[in-house]
């Protein structure tokens, strides 16, 4: 059997072609629900497509299976994850833990102050957990939810959240993609080097983001006192409201300081909740249920399964209040989890095939100064996770196909790898079909279309990469030549928690 044929830039181009057609096509005759389904046949066949073009090349059936198994199997993890959450959001809201927050974070923070407070907060709380999906699956949920109480835009919210979950996640140490991409840079760069280095693009892009989520928040008129006290009220009304209810947040945030894998920590809280949930909230779970002959203990059994495989009903009679918190359970995941592997069916194939490859090799080379070179990391970036949906493949082929380039000019190892997180790893939530956009945009019920524009970290962090590249602000010398340490060979697998 003879190797297969490298492949032209046009091989390469055409299945990027077919992909942006088909989304394009998708979105104009969908719109915003084109996630519920449409986009992931664009995705598979895009897919299909790309395999025939990888077959003309001597690839075989099923060297092509495999790497698309391959790429499915990357994400186990995050599948997992995912459904970890749908089961959360669905015990927790029985429990009356979202319920809770939702009431106490009413009662303390204003709404002229609320999407600057929940950017702050997920920021520290991302900083704490290290994972940007467990800040914004838990925290973010509820915030999203109390923006609809107070009558504030619930984009906005979402925007916030991600905000500040993604600055977070980005200056930390424990974070998987801030460890994975000084690996994937290699020359000697520590991660301490690399988060140091971030600062310097993460926090003026997220200070700008505080300013403006002020100033939106002084404009925004909100409901008035008396529609917050009614929700309020109606909250009581639906839910024994108590301190008691944030135990399974508690348990969360222990298990998460003790670096449990996120996916046992999710469960875990979403078990304690559905536990509880029957001492805390008995007549809750007996509407849910809303079978008169079962006992008590067959009730609330039911209930916990119910909960978090087709998440919590809420029967409170006020409709707003049942709007809000009935949500959650696995089965909610399952849409986002077909989109998930649809795009990595295709980024493995194309990354297999050798036409991601192809496609860096000319911005590579038509990189001359140090602001394209930059910035040609940074399109790639930002491009691999429109068109491999997945925000790994975003980081390692960037890492490992510039490394030579910034080596040879004697660029600091760290440029490359904040540039790297700045497009790759920042910029996956604001594509529907990635990984990342396709889970924060399901556990926060908002369209990524509808939070993108509010999204002002993740817009800003490769701009200021960019600038900073033009005008040669903190883009140093390499103190000493590159190590020869080579990065890993080929895409990892997906850490068991994503960035």
């Amino acid at each position: 059997m003879t190797d297969p044929r490298p492949p032209s830039l046009l091989d390469a181009l055409l299945p990027i072609v077919v992909l942006i057609g088909l989304l394009a096509l998708t979105i104009g005759l969908f719109g915003v629900s084109a996630t519920d389904g449409p986009l992931q046949v664009a995705l598979l066949l895009s897919a299909a497509f790309a395999s025939l073009i990888a077959f003309k090349n001597g690839y075989t059936v099923q060297t092509v299976a495999d790497a698309a198994v391959a790429g499915v199997t990357a994400a186990m993890s995050a599948v997992f994850i995912l459904l970890a959450v749908g089961a959360l959001i669905g015990t927790w809201n029985m429990a009356g833990t979202i319920p809770t927050v939702v009431d106490y974070g009413i009662r303390l923070v204003s709404p002229a102050w609320f999407y600057f407070a929940t950017a702050a907060v997920c920021a520290l709380v991302g900083m704490v957990t290290g994972s940007s999906w467990t800040t914004a699956g838990t925290l973010g949920v509820a915030f999203v939810g109390m923006s609809k109480v107070l009558g504030l835009d619930e984009a906005i919210a979402a925007g916030a959240v991600i905000c500040g979950a993604y600055f977070g996640d980005k200056m930390t140490p424990l974070s998987e993609t801030t460890i994975l991409v000084p690996k994937l840079v290699g020359g000697g760069l520590t991660t301490g080097q690399h988060v140091r280095n971030m600062i310097w693009t993460a926090g003026p892009a997220l200070g700008i983001s505080l300013v403006i989520f002020l100033v939106l928040g002084r404009s925004a008129s909100g409901d008035s006192q008396a529609s917050v006290d009614q929700a309020r009220a109606a909250l009581g009304d639906a839910f024994n409201i108590s301190v008691l209810n944030l135990l399974p947040l508690a348990l969360l945030v222990i298990l998460a300081c003790l670096r449990m894998p996120p996916f046992l920590s999710i469960l875990g809280s979403a078990l304690s909740a559905a536990i509880l949930a029957p001492f805390l909230q008995w007549d809750a779970v007996v509407a849910f249920v809303d079978d008169p002959s079962q006992g008590r203990l067959s009730t609330a059994i039911e209930a916990g399964y119910a909960a978090m495989a087709t998440g919590f009903t809420s029967h409170s009679g006020f409709a707003p209040v049942d709007d809000l918190f009935s949500r959650g359970g696995m089965a909610s995941m399952l849409t986002t989890i077909w989109l998930v592997l649809g795009a990595l069916s295709f980024a493995a194939i194309m990354e297999r095939a050798g036409f991601l490859q192809r496609l860096l090799e000319p911005v590579v080379a038509r990189a001359r100064s140090r602001g394209s070179l930059i910035a040609a990391v940074i399109c790639s970036g930002i491009g691999l996770n429109v068109i491999a949906g997945d925000q790994y493949v975003a980081d390692v082929l960037p890492a490992r196909t510039f490394r030579a380039e910034f080596a040879r000019r004697g660029i600091a190892p760290q440029v490359l790898s904040r540039s790297v997180e700045d497009s790759g790893t920042v910029t996956s939530v604001l594509v529907p079909w990635n990984t990342c956009g396709a889970y924060i945009s399901g556990v926060l019920g908002v369209s990524t279309a509808s939070y993108l524009p509010f999204c002002f970290f993740n817009l800003l962090s490769p701009v200021l990469d960019v600038i900073y590249g033009f005008v040669g602000f903190k883009v140093p010398d390499a103190d000493e030549p590159w190590s020869d340490e080579q990065p890993p060979a080929s895409v990892p697998s997906l850490p068991e928690g994503n960035a």
